[in-house]
């Protein structure tokens, strides 16, 4: 009877339900209008009480007549109130749009979800359509109800409406505060943050392991491939429940692509073999994978870092070089957390120590590149970013487990192979072989540093 209901409903509102929870709760983050429907119900909800205090308490008795108006008054007064906050919404979402478009142009189009995810944005938007929705109620009530006096009302009405004025004014601070960019890059920051604390470490990290164990092998053989229905990127796997039940049919997953990838119909998605393998439902498993039409930050860290190093691209694109360094400054952070909080480890155990499930891992390496690799490129003529690059580096290293130094290094010293085909002034050179020096004192190659040394000596005139 409930999926009857569901395939009834317009596709935009029935893909709600056809989701799980988690992705449920993050798509509707993502969108302007779930916010400001709670504050709408509750606006409902305030309009029965008004029309109960006045028409069945009537505690225009028992108030100050200061606090009490006529019929003819409170209709004016209402009518009124509703073309200033229709005018003031009006122009909240004119300027909400104007925020949304520049960011698109002037950083990346992805930005857009982070502004209309953020909660002061959603919470400032019902503020104005509750607002709105109970005074046009209140108005079509007293065009017909012929009442004398009315209390609650013009009450309410001049308390929401002084609320709007208020709440108008949060949104221009908030709005022009959000589009700074250390304000902006730390909120995309804490977001990516929130994925590797609650979508990962929490679910995955209590399973992985180091070691391999007992991968079955003289069963792998025999074993059986699923592939993927439709086209699209993978979302979400569920992880936790995946491995529960990867022991009770005592089989072992290994997959062959990773969250965030995009994969064709038919293209291989996974494989399993183990003893139980001929008693599997392999339907099962396929409805703990989440497969969409676009990329989503619930498990996906490389998004989070994508987002950043694309708005370091613009801003050395736009000649922004301060809003990049902060931006690099955010990666590396975000960089730390990752080697601090994940496990580059493609083996997830059972609570009995049994390998369950092998994923594609990606190591620190592949984030660092996600991270910088495309800011190296873009910036490769731009010498005083490439050397702030180092710095960062080297700030890393000093910060980082022992055995990532070596992958800090190589990303350094091949940044020097790409600057080194081309001239570079001696002040430009002279500043960058400073913090490529400390950069291998920190990681341990001093003798490296003399090669790339003369690398940088050979481009002069």
């Amino acid at each position: 009877m409930i999926n009857n209901l569901i395939n009834l409903m317009p596709l935009p509102m029935r893909k709600y339900f056809q989701m799980s929870s988690k992705q449920r709760k993050h798509e509707l983050q993502m969108t302007l209008w779930s916010m400001p429907l709670i504050y709408i119900a509750g606006s409902a909800l305030i309009v029965i009480l008004t029309i109960v205090l006045d028409l069945q308490l009537n505690i225009s008795r028992f108030v100050h007549p200061w606090l009490s108006a006529g019929g003819e008054a409170t209709q004016t007064l209402v009518s009124a109130l509703i073309g200033g906050i229709l005018t003031l919404s009006a122009f909240t979402l004119n300027s909400l749009l104007v925020v949304l478009t520049n960011f698109s142009d002037q950083f990346s189009p992805r930005m857009m979800f982070n502004f209309i995810a953020d909660k002061t944005t959603q919470h400032l938007l019902g503020i104005f359509h509750g607002s709105f929705i109970y005074v046009l109620f209140i108005f079509l009530f007293l065009t017909n109800n012929e009442n004398e006096y009315y209390s609650a009302i013009p009450v309410i009405s001049v308390l929401l409406a002084a609320l709007t004025i208020i709440t108008f004014i949060f949104f221009i601070n908030h709005a022009s505060s959000w589009m700074q960019v250390h304000n902006f890059t730390y909120s995309m920051k804490k977001t990516s943050k929130i994925t590797i604390q609650e979508s990962l470490k929490h679910e995955v990290e209590e399973h992985r392991s180091y070691e391999p164990g007992d991968l079955m092998r003289s069963q792998q053989t025999s074993k059986e491939i699923l592939t993927i229905k439709e086209s699209g990127y993978i979302q979400m796997i569920n992880f936790k429940e995946m491995v529960e039940e990867a022991k009770k049919d005592n089989i072992i997953i290994q997959f062959y692509i990773k969250v965030g990838d995009f994969s064709l119909k038919n293209n291989r998605l996974f494989s399993y073999w183990g003893p139980g393998q001929n008693n599997v439902n392999s339907d099962k498993y396929l409805h703990m994978i989440e497969m969409g039409h676009k990329k989503t930050e619930i498990q996906d860290m490389k998004m989070g870092i994508t987002k950043l190093s694309e708005v370091a691209v613009k801003a050395i694109g736009n000649s922004d070089p301060e809003t990049a360094l902060t931006t690099i400054h955010h990666i590396a952070d975000l960089l730390l957390s990752i080697e601090e909080e994940i496990s580059f480890t493609p083996y997830l155990q059972d609570d009995e120590k049994q390998t369950r499930m092998i994923l594609q891992s990606e190591d620190f390496e592949h984030y660092l590149h996600k991270g910088f690799g495309y800011i190296r490129n873009y910036a490769k003529h731009d010498y005083t970013m490439i050397t702030e690059l180092i710095v960062v580096l080297s700030m890393m290293s000093q910060s980082i487990s022992a055995d990532k130094l070596n992958i800090l290094w190589n990303f350094g010293s091949n940044t020097t192979d790409l600057i080194a085909k081309n001239f570079i002034f001696d002040l430009d050179r002279r500043y960058f072989l400073e913090k490529l020096y400390e950069l291998a004192m920190f990681t341990g190659h001093e003798i490296d540093y003399v090669a790339a040394e003369k690398k940088l000596q050979q481009t002069k005139p």
